[in-house]
């Protein structure tokens, strides 16, 4: 073996060039080996750390849990949320638990500590649709309507927040409800009842306005809440719908709203849906 291993040795020392391959090929392959470890130790191959759910924080809490597992932050964005604590973190990205490697900076969204303030649109002269849209566009709502005789049926002749009109340029919290009133016309015409089963309380204002119609009362089962409200379903109207019953322009409809998708399903296959389109009556 010794004997083999010297004359390879004998062999290559008397050619040149191939002594000259075989050290090319050795300087490459430590070359390589140098390289790779570097780039290991620069990258911190498979080095990775899991983002803690900051959900909740403040932004101190935050800055410190961040710190303690060598991160960075950033503050990206601030909402307004009455779901979370004014001040806290709200959203992350990445998302909590998501892999990331040391110094990843991370993205935070606070609640802010005051609400979104917005400036209140004119709405006078717009039709309902048109009001609606404006409204959505500036972050606010459609409230309560109410009709007026005029010549202009479901034109916006007013708009007041909390009762007390409001002017173009007002000062209002995002998220507000407007109230609206509306032209219903001069005539004495009635109007077939629409079907209100099933949506929720801004689809129903809606419906009812495109029918000369507002919302009355509203009751909702015990367990709804002020704040659940909007995401609650009408499981039952004042009066019925029915195709042989007919009401005034700018009357009002009570509604019953519930969580309950059980109590409208039962409501709903109890009332016969007309296929007729609503048109007025004399």
């Amino acid at each position: 073996m010794r004997e083999r291993f010297m004359r390879i040795k004998r062999f290559i020392s008397r050619h040149l060039l191939l002594r000259n391959i075989v050290l090319a090929i050795l300087i490459s392959l430590l070359a390589l080996v140098i390289i790779f470890g570097w780039l290991r130790i620069i990258t911190r191959h498979g080095e990775a750390f899991s983002v803690p759910d900051l959900t909740g924080y403040s932004l101190d809490e935050a800055k410190q849990e961040l710190e303690s597992k060598h991160l960075r932050w950033e503050l990206f964005d601030s909402v307004y949320s009455n779901d979370h604590a004014r001040g806290t973190v709200v959203e992350q990205h990445p998302r909590p638990d998501f892999k990331v490697k040391k110094n990843r900076k991370i993205y935070l969204t606070l609640n802010a500590m005051n609400p979104e303030r917005i400036l209140m649109p004119n709405l006078v002269n717009l039709t309902i649709r048109q009001a609606q849209s404006r409204l959505e566009s500036y972050g606010l709502k459609i409230g309560k309507i109410t009709y007026e005789p005029d010549l202009g049926i479901n034109v916006v002749l007013a708009q007041k927040y909390q009762g007390k009109p409001v002017e173009e340029g007002d000062t209002l919290i995002k998220g507000s409800f407007i109230e609206l009133t509306l032209g219903r016309g001069l005539s004495d015409e009635s109007i077939r009842v629409p079907k209100l089963i099933g949506l929720t309380l801004e689809e129903a204002t809606l419906k009812a306005a495109d029918s000369y119609l507002r919302l009355g009362a509203i009751i909702p089962d015990p367990d709804i809440t002020k704040e659940f409200e909007p995401i609650a379903s009408i499981w039952r109207q004042r009066p019925e719908y029915n195709k042989n019953i007919a009401i005034p322009f700018g009357s009002s409809i009570d509604v019953w709203l519930t969580l309950d998708s059980t109590k409208i399903q039962i409501e709903m296959n109890d009332t016969i849906d007309y296929a007729e389109p609503f048109d007025t009556l004399q």
